[in-house]
């Protein structure tokens, strides 16, 4: 994917910024209506109390309303990129890229009719909340391939004769992060004990700093793989503390109150941005290494001794 023969779209690249905007704002708002425990607030989808028009927003109504009314934007901003990036992209697999969004934000409104229609089971929300950072994954994934730097640049490889591969690391952060993003969903909706994400949570803090060390480590000189490894760390860090914070103020503090309080719906909709943000820096990480930092494999030449691809 060598991105010097297609021309920088600057509206383009700036209007996906703005659906990867709009889509984390999606994220949090899905978050306060399962936090406020508002998600049967509005019983019917997918109109609201049997009408289209816009219902009096008070107690958990004005959160699920609001992330209705959010998505729905969200759906006519994906047609918009995806209509964009069929007729300007060069590019075949970008094409592709823009109907997978398409497809992907259709998924996401159909679980959550499904979420209310069927009152709320663990599994259809937990695949909700999935297809939910999936869908904010490609619409950022989107936004780097259509940035200028991505497009002009003349990609500076070195090849990766390490084992495990840093490219195969980032593949195991996305999937323990992924891994990380079920169980928090089914504790959250209350499919599963919390013990599985907490024990979890010490598997990808290991894998994701083993994954960051190597990249600012070995290649401290590749910018496009040491910042988002960077941030991959902090923001790793920072979502250890949030869950720790979460689980005090929602288990510990807020197992027998009446309904959901201040703290605990600050701490938990805080951990599910940090999360999803985490979950987005990896995907770039995944994306840069693939790019800069190719896995060299080995090829036996007969009567020679083996060497690097």
């Amino acid at each position: 994917m060598k991105g010097i023969e297609v021309p920088y779209n600057r509206g383009l690249h700036r209007f996906a910024i703005f659906v990867a905007c709009a889509t984390f704002v999606l994220i949090i708002a899905g978050a306060l209506v399962t936090s406020n425990d508002a998600g049967l607030s509005i019983p019917d989808w997918p109109r609201s109390f049997g009408s289209f028009s816009v219902p009096e927003l008070h107690g958990g109504v004005q959160y699920e309303w609001s992330h209705r009314a959010i998505a729905g934007s969200i759906i006519l901003l994906t047609i918009s990129i995806a209509v964009w990036t069929f007729f300007a992209e060069r590019r075949r697999w970008m094409k592709w890229l823009g109907i997978a969004a398409f497809g992907t934000v259709i998924t996401q409104a159909i679980l959550g009719g499904l979420t209310v229609l069927l009152f709320q089971p663990p599994w259809v929300s937990t695949a909700h909340a999935t297809v939910a950072q999936t869908f904010f994954c490609i619409a950022v994934a989107i936004a780097v391939f259509t940035g200028r730097r991505w497009v002009e640049e003349h990609p500076r490889t070195e090849l990766d004769q390490r084992r495990p591969a840093l490219f195969t690391l980032t593949l195991l952060s996305i999937f323990v992060l992924y891994v990380q993003l079920i169980l928090g969903a089914m504790f959250r909706h209350h499919g599963m004990s919390w013990w599985p994400h907490v024990i979890n949570a010490g598997v990808v803090a290991i894998v994701l700093s083993w994954t960051a060390i190597r990249a600012i480590s070995v290649y401290p000189n590749v910018d496009a793989v040491r910042r988002p490894a960077i941030a991959m760390l902090g923001l790793m860090v920072a979502q250890l503390c949030l869950g720790f914070l979460a689980f005090i103020t929602r288990v510990m503090w807020g197992r027998d109150a009446a309904q959901p309080e201040s703290p605990m719906v600050t701490a938990t909709v805080t951990h599910v941005a940090v999360g999803a943000l985490l979950l987005a820096t990896t995907v770039v990480l995944v994306i840069q290494v693939w790019r800069h930092v190719p896995v060299a494999f080995e090829e036996r030449v007969p009567g020679q001794d083996p060497v690097a691809a």
